[in-house]
């Protein structure tokens, strides 16, 4: 086959099995691969109703199409399942190189089925793939087991995907590191690995990607690398990488700081991109990929590729902790313990607001260093008794508490980086958002007006519509400027036959759809389409936009008119006539 491979990996852990099936070639054209052939397999496989750390759960590992090929910016790969920490259906994504490898191997995807009985990890050498033991590697962090993995293989730079104590431990946010630095990021990837008795895979494929003609193929991504991804629009990702964003989310007033009170941070400075540039070793690039975003950095001892913006932000800004070499430390704990960084931040800043106005006392407080590094490790040991309640995340901790109207969650998914109050639309990506609060569904924060509620619902269900597609081509979101026409001339020449702009953007829509079906399925209503508290009744501070709170009336009159745009009913749920256009049948699920 022309960009697939056409052979889909089945891992059944209670049988000790591993399988070959065919890709089904029947779902190309409607999902295309990574998030959008994922989702269609994952809701063929379980009922909406499974409890995500149960064996009857399934974990699908999907690669994109032009992933393994000279296509810039292409090779993220996704993980789509059940949300441990949120219930919602949820895709994750990751760059660096195991997707490349793992169609090297021969293989599109995973699927990864039921529970071993004992730890094992996942030995893929080409077409010898087996189950291997992993009892040495329990308890060992990420980098360590990633380098046990890789000497098993027998092979120097073998990919991998790896779980820390976080995810042996269960926790609900913790996550899945691969090649050291990059994750499986959030809704507890970790988790489902852990309740697997999954410790890892490692990769190692000597195979190629093969295209329809080569010469055209070739000729089309040198044409769009140099007049679209290697322009001033995107070249920002390779000089600066995300720290770029703290002066650009300061100046727009919609900086997360301390928990969400404040909407600027006045020690940017200590946090910004020339902090990192001046602590910077070097950069490392994913895949075919000429932008080279990660930094790496080291200050004193403390050395990470990254932080990265969320990371500066809700594990620093959001903290109130404005040591880069403690945000380091940090960072480099959460990818070795396997926790997500984000998730983590945003719940030691809501036990620090917690301790500070008097709820609860956890010892946690804005700008107190030492034990906001040491929380981390009990938060994936479970160590101590305030580790054990942040490991929980923040929704369940402001219940236990009764400190809901602090907690800063959307669907049970803690929020990125930017400030809904200084910019609606991101409020609206937050409340609408599949997975929960998230930030790579929409990201308006560029909009003429932050609080035009008619334009920036538009915007978002443009924007949710062609990332849908984006991610399921396996596209890096830092090609900025890519569009469906783009995609499809790339895809028309890998396959060898035509691919329509329009035909992606409807694919894109279906994926939308079928992703709200499976949580309406799950128990989910137009109630779960919701913002925090603090963002509805507490006005911000600091920035541009003091004073200013995202109402509940602005938020309904929104959710109105998305749903209309959506051809959704009133209490979200999509119309027969929008679900026949998209060919998608109720009875899916």
């Amino acid at each position: 086959m022309n960009l697939y491979m056409g052979k889909m990996l089945v891992v059944d852990l209670t049988a000790g099995s591993v399988t070959t099936e065919p890709l089904r070639a029947e779902w190309l054209r409607e999902y295309w691969g990574a998030w959008g052939l994922a989702l269609r397999y994952y809701t063929d496989a379980v009922s909406p109703e499974v409890d995500p750390l149960a064996p009857e759960n399934v974990v699908v590992i999907m690669t994109a199409p032009l992933c393994g090929t000279m296509v810039p910016l292409a090779s993220r790969m996704c993980l789509v399942s059940k949300s441990p920490h949120t219930g919602t259906i949820f895709e994750s994504n990751v760059g660096g190189s195991f997707g490349p490898e793992l169609k090297y191997a021969g293989y599109d995807g995973i699927i990864i089925k039921g529970r071993a009985c004992a730890p094992v990890f996942l030995k893929i050498d080409d077409d010898r793939v087996s189950l291997e033991s992993a009892e040495h590697m329990t308890g060992q962090g990420i980098f360590e087991t990633e380098k046990l993995m890789e000497a098993a293989i027998g092979a120097h730079g073998a990919k991998t995907l790896a779980i820390g104590p976080a995810a042996e431990n269960m926790i609900t946010y913790s996550m899945i590191g691969s090649e050291s630095y990059r994750q499986f990021g959030r809704g507890g990837t970790g988790a489902l690995f852990g309740s697997k008795n999954l410790k890892g895979i490692v990769c190692r494929g000597t195979g190629a990607v093969r295209v329809a003609d080569m010469a055209r193929f070739l000729e089309r991504t040198d044409y769009y690398t140099k007049n679209d991804l290697l322009c001033d629009d995107n070249l920002w990702a390779k000089t600066d990488g995300t720290p770029i964003l703290v002066e650009v989310t300061n100046e727009m007033g919609i900086h997360p700081t301390r928990n969400y009170t404040k909407g600027f941070n006045g020690r940017k400075e200590k946090l910004n991109s020339d902090a990192i540039q001046a602590a910077k070793l070097g950069n490392r690039a994913c895949a075919s990929c000429p932008m080279a975003c990660g930094k790496f950095t080291r200050v004193n001892s403390a050395e990470i590729e990254g932080p990265e913006y969320e990371t500066l932000c809700l594990g620093g800004s959001n903290c109130d902790i404005h040591d880069l070499e403690a945000v380091i430390r940090f960072n480099r704990l959460c990818d070795d313990l396997g926790l997500d960084t984000m998730t983590c931040g945003s719940t030691i800043s809501l036990a620090m607001e917690m301790t500070e106005s008097g709820v609860h006392n956890f010892n946690l407080r804005f700008g107190q260093v030492d034990e906001y590094l040491k929380i981390v490790y009990e938060i994936a040991t479970l160590s101590t008794e305030r580790g054990r309640d942040l490991a929980k995340g923040a929704k369940h901790l402001a219940a236990k508490y009764g400190a809901e109207a602090l907690s800063m969650e959307v669907k049970g998914l803690e929020m990125p980086a930017y400030e809904p109050r200084g910019n609606f639309g991101m409020g609206i990506a937050y409340a609408t958002s599949e997975r929960g609060a998230c930030h790579l569904r929409a990201f308006p924060i560029f909009a003429t007006d932050p609080h035009d509620l008619e334009a920036l619902v538009s915007d978002v269900v443009d924007a949710q519509n062609a990332n849908s597609i984006k991610w399921s081509l396996g596209f890096c979101d830092f090609w900025g400027t890519i569009n469906t026409t783009i995609e499809a001339d790339l895809m028309s020449a890998g396959l060898g036959e035509p691919v329509s702009a329009e035909e992606l953007d409807r694919a894109g829509e279906r994926i939308w759809n079928l992703s709200r079906l499976f949580n309406l399925a799950a128990g989910f209503t137009a109630a779960d389409d919701t913002l925090p508290k603090k963002i509805m009744e507490r006005p911000l501070e600091g920035g541009r936009h003091e004073g200013r709170v995202f109402s509940r009336a602005d938020l309904a009159r929104a959710m109105q008119s998305y749903y209309e745009l959506r051809d959704w009913s009133a209490k979200g749920i999509p119309s027969s006539r929008k679900l026949a256009a998209l060919g998608l049948d109720t009875t899916i699920l």
